[in-house]
């Protein structure tokens, strides 16, 4: 049974994901909450930051839906590493590769000014390397986060994208939240599955995907 394809689903990713078939996805893209308790100048906040009960159940049912020799990307938060380590090797992903997003700016300072996003490549199993390898330090556009609080630029998912898939494949963001990495993907001509809890992110996301495809 094939997933369903190219649309944004509205509800908790978890059980959004138990209803998709095993093995049926081709590659993860997703930024998920940091477990902060993010709140930006505007007083936005992100749905399910406050703890992290949904970790481990989340990132399971994302090894489950991914294909065998598949590959995820997933941001994180620096200074809970240890919780989002847990919860993937927990999942039975092998840690495979760290990504680096370099930002002109910096978002944000108290010891250090923040002048740079993080992510980890994950696998699911033995994966084939890309044939060009993608750089492991990339650029960062701001994009004001005027979509959502923590909106990521289209440029280095692109890059992610093109790397580490193949056209045709399906790529799942479970916390699409503006729907960046659905944008992303279809640009690249790959198929989307996105899934936002927040009902103005999933209206957003949604739209912008609707875009996309027109």
């Amino acid at each position: 049974m094939r997933p369903v394809r190219n649309t944004v689903l509205y509800g908790d990713c978890i059980s959004l994901m138990q209803r998709l078939p095993g093995e049926a996805v081709d590659f993860i893209l997703t930024d998920p909450p940091y477990l902060v308790r993010y709140r930006d100048r505007q007083g936005r906040t992100i749905a399910n930051d406050i703890n992290g009960d949904w970790l481990k159940p989340a990132f399971a049912e994302m090894y489950r839906v991914l294909k065998p020799g598949g590959l995820a990307v997933s941001f994180y938060g620096w200074n809970k590493v240890d919780l989002f380590m847990d919860a993937w090797r927990s999942a039975g992903f092998r840690i495979v590769g760290h990504l680096v997003f370099h930002k002109g700016y910096s978002s944000s300072q108290r010891y250090l000014c923040h002048t740079h996003e993080q992510a980890y490549l994950l696998a699911k199993g033995p994966a084939v390397a890309p044939h060009s390898p993608l750089a492991d330090v990339l650029p960062w556009d701001s994009t004001g986060n005027r979509l959502h609080p923590t909106q990521k630029p289209l440029r280095p998912l692109e890059e992610i994208v093109r790397s580490l898939t193949r056209p045709g494949d399906l790529v799942l963001d479970p916390f699409c939240g503006s729907g960046s990495s659905l944008v992303a993907a279809r640009r690249c001509g790959r198929d989307f599955l996105g899934i936002e809890l927040e009902g103005h992110h999933h209206m957003i996301a949604s739209l912008r995907v609707h875009t996309a495809l027109s």
